[in-house]
C-alpha cells in the first residue's frame, strides 16, 4: 500500500514503523509541518503494559527507549506548608524529542520517508493517490476537523488553564505542589522525564488566570511569574516554554477532551490525538496514541481481512480503551476543576484524595504500593472516626459513624430495596427473613424498602406501609429482631409514589399500571410519569395538608416500632421528587417555578416530620441529585442547594441518588457513577452524605471513605445475593473486631482462614 502519514509525532511515525515491520513493501511517507528536532511538549510518561506492547511490536526501538527512560518511585504533594510523600508507584518517563529522534533513526532504517517543514492541506488532490492518509495530526487536527460532520467529532472544552513549561531542576519525585495566592490557589504537576530536565505544568482556574493578570502577560512575563511563584520548588533553576511560536497569553491553553463517531472517513484515518485525547494528569496520550498505531497497522497487514472489517475492529477495541481512560480522566480533570471541594481537607486526606481521583488507583492497590503510608491514611481515619480513643490500623469502612445518639459500627448500610412482597401493605415472614438476615450480617445499618404513608401512596399492590396497627405489629416484630441478635440499626425510609403509583410489581413489568384494581394518583402536577401512566390530578392544599399529615402520623407509628432513623424519600420521581423536579412541576403558584418554590412543599413535610421524631434520633433525606438531563432538569448545583435546605432543617444525612425521575433521562453508568455527587454535596455543602450506586467491592467503600467523597457507603444488589457481605469483606480484609453473631462464629473464623490460605498462596505464584 501507498500510504502517506500527516503528522511526525509518536503516533504518525510508529504506525510507519510498525506497517514497514510486517509488509516491508509498503510505500510510506511521513509529513511533518515543523522543522527535525522541533517538538511541542517535554516528557512523555509510560506504563509496564505500553512498554511491553512496545517490545513485542519492536524489540530494537523498545529496547533503546527503554534503555534512556527516567525511573521513580514517589510522589510528593505540597500542600499548606506539608509534603505528604507516598511510595511504590513505578514511573518511567523520557523526554519527547529524544524518543522522536529514536522513532526518527529506526523509520528510516525501515525504509519510511520523512518529509519536514511540509505544510499539508487537506483539499490538495495530491492524497487521493495514496491508499492511505493516516491523519495523526494531534489534537487540532486539520484533516479531521475537514471532515468534522463525518467524523462525529465531540469535543469539550475543560474550565480550568494551564501552561506546559519544562526546568532544569530535576525532580526525584513525581511533585504536585499547591500554592495559594492572593488571587485564589495555582498548581504545579512536575516530573523528571531525563538526567538534567522535568515536565512543569502550571493549572489554575480561569477566573484565578485572569485576576492574577496571567491573560495580559507576554510568555516572558508569564513564565516570570511562574517562577516567583514557584521559586521554593525550582531551586533557583528557570522555567522555560518551548512553545515559542506562540505569543502572548496564547502560551495557556483549556484543554480539550475529543471523541469521534467514526475514526475512517473515506481513505483518511484517524490515530492517536487526532481521534481522542485523554487529560495530562493522567499521562496517557502518548501511550494511546502508539498503542493505536500497532493495532491499525496489526489489522490492515492481516491476511483474509477486508480493510472495511480491518478498520471496524481497529475502532472497536481501541475506542474501549480510550473509553476507559478517557472515564478515569474526567474523574482527574473534574477534580483538579473542583479543588475547592477538597482544601479544607487535612494534608493527608487531600493527598489520598489526590492519589485516588481518577478510580485508576484505589485502596488496596495504594496498599500494594505502599503499606506503610497507607496504614498511616487508616490510622488517621480511625482518630478521626473515635475523636481520638482510637488510631487502630484497619479499613475505613469498620470505622464508626455517629449521627445524634445513634452510633454505627460501621459504615456500610443495606440499602432501600422494593421487596414487593407485602399484602395491603403488611410486611409478612418474607420481609421477616430478609431484614433479619441482612442484619445478622454485618452491615451497620439497615434502610426498609420505601414504605408508604397510605394506601394510595403505594408505588404497587405489593409494595410496604405504615398507616394502621397491623404495620406497626408487623413492622415492631423485624425491628425487635433486628434489636435483639445484631448490633444493626435499621432505618423507616417513607414516601408516596405519586405519579408513578398504581402500577404492577416490578417483575411484572416497571412503571407499568395494573391490569385491574388501579388506583387514582396525585402529584405536583398534571404531568404522567409515561404515555402509559395516569395522568394525575394536581394536588390541591387541602391535599398537601392531608398528605403531610400521614408522613408525620407514619413517623409517629414508626416511634412505635422502635426505628432507630427515619428517611424521607424525596428522589427518583415519587411525590416529593415530583416537586423538586422542574420535569414534574409546572405548577405556578407558591409552590412551582423557582427552586426555592419547588423545595417549599417537601420542606414543609419534613420539617413536621423532624418535630414529631425524637430530638436524639437522626433523620436522612433521599434525594436526586441530577436527573441526567442537563439544564432542563434538577443539576448537580441544585442538589447542593436542595441538600442544604434539608440539612437546615435537621437532615443529619443526606441519601444521594441520582436519576429516575424522566423516562428521557440519559444517565452516565459504571461502578461507582453516583458517587461523585455525595462527593460534591459533602464537600460543597459540608454535610453529611451516603454513597450510592453500583458500588459493589470492599475497596470502592474504603477507597470513598478515606478520600471524603461520603461518611456512609450503601451497597443494594451485593446485598440481594449476599447478606453475610459485610462479615465476608471482614475476613477477606482480616479484619476481626466485627460483630458475628455467636451462632456463626465458626463459620467466620473458618472463611477468614481459608480466605487467608488462597491469599498466600496466590503471592507464593507471584514470587
Amino acid at each position: 500500500m501507498k500510504i502517506a502519514c500527516i503528522g511526525g509525532g509518536p503516533a504518525g511515525l510508529y504506525f510507519a514503523i510498525s506497517m514497514k515491520l510486517r509488509d516491508p513493501s509498503h510505500e510510506i511517507e511521513v509529513f511533518e509541518r515543523n522543522a527535525e528536532g522541533v517538538t511541542f511538549g517535554w516528557g512523555v510518561v509510560f506504563s509496564d503494559q505500553t512498554v511491553e506492547n512496545l517490545t513485542a511490536n519492536d524489540p530494537k526501538s523498545a529496547q533503546i527507549i527503554a534503555s534512556e527512560f527516567a525511573h521513580w518511585d514517589d510522589i510528593d504533594v505540597h500542600i499548606k506548608g506539608e509534603c505528604i510523600t507516598s511510595s511504590g508507584h513505578g514511573f518511567i518517563g523520557i523526554g519527547r524529542r529524544r524518543l522522536l529522534e529514536i522513532l526518527h533513526d529506526r523509520a528510516r532504517e525501515l525504509g519510511v520517508r520523512l518529509h519536514f517543514e511540509a505544510e499539508c492541506d487537506p483539499a490538495d488532490p495530491k492524497w487521493k493517490d495514496y491508499d492511505l492518509v493516516i491523519a495523526a495530526d494531534g489534537a487540532n487536527s486539520r484533516y479531521r476537523d475537514a471532515h468534522h460532520d463525518e467524523f462525529g467529532v465531540d469535543i469539550d472544552v475543560r474550565a480550568n488553564k494551564f501552561v506546559w513549561l519544562g526546568t532544569p531542576k530535576v525532580f526525584e519525585a513525581f511533585t504536585f505542589a499547591f500554592e495559594e495566592t492572593e488571587h485564589g490557589w495555582i498548581w504545579a504537576h512536575a516530573y523528571r522525564f531525563a538526567p538534567d530536565c522535568s515536565t512543569f505544568i502550571v493549572e489554575c482556574s480561569e477566573e484565578v488566570w485572569r485576576n492574577f493578570g496571567f491573560d495580559r502577560m507576554s510568555q516572558e512575563e508569564s513564565i516570570a511569574a511562574c517562577e516567583k511563584l514557584f521559586a521554593k520548588y525550582l531551586d533557583g533553576h528557570a522555567l522555560q516554554s518551548n512553545a515559542s511560536h506562540l505569543v502572548g497569553s496564547a502560551a495557556w491553553l483549556n484543554f480539550r477532551r475529543i471523541k469521534c463517531d467514526n475514526w475512517a472517513v473515506g481513505n483518511v484515518i484517524l490515530l492517536g490525538d487526532a481521534a481522542h485525547t485523554a487529560h495530562f494528569s493522567i499521562g496517557s496520550g502518548t501511550k494511546l496514541a502508539l498503542e493505536d498505531a500497532i493495532k491499525l497497522a496489526e489489522v490492515l497487514n492481516r491476511p483474509g481481512l477486508s480493510r472495511d472489517a480491518a478498520l471496524f475492529e481497529y475502532q472497536a477495541e481501541r475506542n474501549l480503551e480510550v473509553l476507559k481512560l478517557q472515564n478515569s480522566a474526567r474523574n482527574s480533570t473534574e477534580w483538579f476543576e473542583t479543588l475547592h471541594r477538597y482544601l479544607h481537607f487535612e494534608p493527608l486526606q487531600f493527598a489520598y484524595s489526590l492519589l485516588t481521583r481518577s478510580q485508576r488507583i484505589s485502596h488496596e492497590n495504594l496498599r500494594l504500593r505502599d503499606r506503610e503510608w497507607l496504614e498511616g491514611v487508616e490510622r488517621w481515619f480511625w482518630k478521626r472516626a473515635t475523636e481520638g480513643r482510637s488510631n487502630k490500623t484497619a479499613p475505613p469502612m469498620f470505622a464508626p459513624f455517629k449521627l445524634r445518639a445513634m452510633e454505627l459500627e460501621n459504615r456500610i448500610t443495606v440499602s432501600p430495596m422494593a421487596m414487593y412482597s407485602a399484602v395491603d401493605g403488611v410486611p409478612n415472614d418474607f420481609h421477616f427473613v430478609h431484614y433479619g438476615e441482612r442484619a445478622l450480617g454485618g452491615a451497620a445499618l439497615l434502610f426498609t424498602e420505601m414504605t408508604c404513608v397510605s394506601p394510595e401512596g403505594r408505588i404497587s399492590p405489593g409494595c410496604t406501609g405504615i398507616w394502621n396497627a397491623d404495620h406497626v405489629a408487623a413492622w415492631k416484630r423485624i425491628v425487635e429482631f433486628v434489636h435483639s441478635n445484631s448490633k444493626a440499626k435499621i432505618c423507616l425510609q417513607l414516601g408516596h409514589s405519586g405519579s408513578k403509583g398504581s402500577t404492577r410489581l416490578g417483575w411484572d413489568g416497571n412503571d407499568v399500571p395494573l391490569d385491574e384494581g388501579n388506583w387514582p394518583v396525585m402529584a405536583a402536577s398534571d404531568i404522567p410519569w409515561s404515555p402509559a401512566n395516569q395522568v394525575p390530578t394536581p394536588m390541591t392544599r387541602a391535599d398537601m395538608d392531608r398528605v403531610r399529615d400521614e408522613f408525620v402520623t407514619a413517623v409517629k407509628m414508626g416511634i412505635e416500632c422502635g426505628f432507630d432513623m427515619v428517611e424521607l424519600h424525596a428522589a427518583h420521581g415519587y411525590l416529593l421528587s415530583g416537586f423538586l423536579t422542574p420535569l414534574q412541576n409546572n405548577r405556578t403558584d407558591e409552590y412551582g417555578g423557582s427552586l426555592e418554590n419547588r423545595l417549599r412543599y417537601p420542606l414543609e413535610v419534613f420539617r413536621t416530620m423532624r418535630e414529631a421524631w425524637p430530638k436524639d434520633k437522626p433523620m436522612s433525606v433521599r434525594i436526586s441529585a441530577t436527573d441526567w438531563m442537563g439544564e432542563e432538569g434538577i443539576t448537580p448545583d441544585d442538589a447542593v442547594a436542595i441538600a442544604e435546605a434539608f440539612r437546615n432543617e435537621g437532615a443529619d444525612l443526606i441519601d444521594v441518588s441520582a436519576g429516575q425521575t424522566s423516562t428521557e433521562a440519559q444517565p452516565v453508568y459504571g461502578r461507582m457513577f453516583q458517587t461523585p455527587f455525595s462527593d460534591k454535596l459533602r464537600n460543597e455543602g459540608r454535610l453529611a452524605t451516603m454513597a450510592v450506586g453500583n458500588i459493589y467491592e470492599p475497596d470502592h467503600a474504603n477507597s470513598i471513605l478515606a478520600a471524603g467523597r461520603a461518611d456512609l457507603v450503601a451497597l443494594a444488589r451485593p446485598h440481594l445475593i449476599d447478606p453475610f457481605w459485610t462479615l465476608r469483606a471482614a475476613a477477606a480484609l482480616d479484619y476481626r473486631d466485627v460483630h458475628v453473631p455467636p451462632q456463626y462464629l465458626n463459620g467466620q473464623t473458618q472463611l477468614a482462614r481459608n480466605l487467608k490460605r488462597e491469599a498466600e498462596a496466590a503471592a507464593a505464584l507471584r514470587v
